[in-house]
């Protein structure tokens, strides 16, 4: 049943792929079984459905118009659904892996102060950097959606509860917590493009888009956060269903290296741009404060560029979809309609044709916990973490492309 795509890039496996996803197999192994003390106590996450660990089916478990609250939706590892949108892990539960946590608990699914021990997830499928005035108010139609200010919300709510009466016996916590401040912002941009809104009105969204992200950066900065880790946005021009969209007969128009869509991934770099100005004008106003930029663009990139060197055959392809060339179709999509569903799903680099696949994210967490893909490294950021330190140095680095 799997589609037929084939990926761009080639070559063999190589030992240091091969060496870097056995160290991260071996650092989460060690991090589970370890007595020590985890990395950070706690790991707070924002964001949209690339970190949502379950708060999504709290929120619409009803509506059974959504594939994502049902199989074949986390077949790989969890062996049945759970409200993240893939087949299985995503870049939060490498990293809580990895810092000796269990997987994030969605905020939504605690009651008590004991359930948030090691931190809580507040990120939602399809939520918003932006509330959805800010587009009705620019002619853009748009309904009642989740965003960041009902998540920076939900986390006030958290802090009462955890330390009721005196916020102030929280910041010790908070002082020692890592926060994940997205991926968010992506459908800011999703939503519009998929109604048809013109390109060029969309682009003007984007210092809106990183302005809230940086106020809500500088709010958790308010209440005590001292080490945070702020994604950029993805390749979108790699996204089967943009493939598939906005298919075009111009050469030009594709990336060589990847088959990406190059206008859209030039427009992810410029978020990206705006962004990364952004964190380094706010490093400036909080010099004792750890803010780390999440290349998620650069990690991914090097996915699609070298997609066997992660076991990936069918890099721009979904695993669950309706067929075709990129495993997408307009009649039926994964868990709707005559859906198709390939064997081996970490063969390939999207889940559902919007979502990457566990091997991608898989591949994107190397990156970003090897330090290679965090500006500054995470590795050295957090420096009481001696799997972060042994996966960061395991290896010298070397953009695999070039091997």
């Amino acid at each position: 049943m799997a589609s037929s795509a084939s990926g761009r890039g080639g070559g063999f496996l190589l030992p240091a792929a091969v060496a870097a996803l056995v160290v991260l197999a071996v650092a989460v192994v060690q991090a589970r079984g370890s007595s020590a003390a985890p990395c950070v106590p706690r790991v707070f996450s924002f964001g949209d459905s690339l970190a949502d660990t379950g708060n999504f089916p709290f929120l619409y478990g009803n509506d059974s118009r959504e594939p994502a609250l049902r199989p074949p939706y986390g077949e790989t590892f969890f062996r049945r659904a759970t409200g993240r949108f893939s087949d299985g892990r995503l870049i939060v539960d490498f990293i809580a892996d990895t810092m000796g946590l269990p997987f994030v608990r969605p905020y939504l699914s605690g009651r008590t102060a004991e359930d948030f021990a090691s931190g809580a997830n507040f990120a939602v499928g399809g939520a918003m950097a932006l509330g959805p005035d800010f587009f009705r108010g620019r002619g853009v139609p748009m309904g009642d959606r989740m965003h960041l200010g009902i998540e920076m919300k939900w986390f006030h709510d958290l802090l009462d509860l955890l330390c009721p009466g005196n916020r102030t016996d929280c910041m010790g916590m908070i002082n020692q917590s890592l926060f994940l401040v997205g991926e968010i912002g992506g459908n800011d941009y999703n939503i519009p493009l998929l109604s048809r809104v013109p390109f060029e009105k969309i682009r003007t969204f984007t210092p809106s888009v990183v302005n809230k992200i940086s106020s809500t950066i500088n709010e958790l900065i308010g209440l005590g956060a001292k080490t945070l880790l702020v994604p950029g946005n993805l390749p979108i021009g790699c996204v089967p269903n943009y493939l598939m969209i906005f298919k075009s007969d111009k050469k030009e128009d594709y990336e060589p290296e990847t088959g990406c869509l190059r206008w859209m991934n030039e427009f992810s770099e410029y978020h990206n741009r705006l962004l990364v100005d952004e964190l380094e004008k706010l490093r400036k106003l909080h010099s004792g404060v750890s803010i780390i930029y999440a290349d998620y663009y650069g990690a991914a990139i090097e996915v699609y560029r070298s997609p066997k060197q992660f076991g990936i055959e069918h890099p721009l392809a979904a695993c669950c979809g309706g067929g075709g060339s990129y495993g997408v179709s307009v009649t039926a999509r994964c868990g709707y309609g005559e859906y198709k569903v390939c064997d081996e799903p970490q063969k390939y680099g999207s889940w559902d044709g919007f979502h990457p696949s566990e091997a991608a994210y898989k591949g994107i967490a190397i990156g970003l916990l090897r330090g290679t893909y965090t500006q500054p490294s995470i590795a050295t950021t957090i420096s009481s973490c001696p799997q972060l330190i042994e996966l960061g140095s395991s290896i010298e680095y070397k953009v695999l492309y070039d091997l």
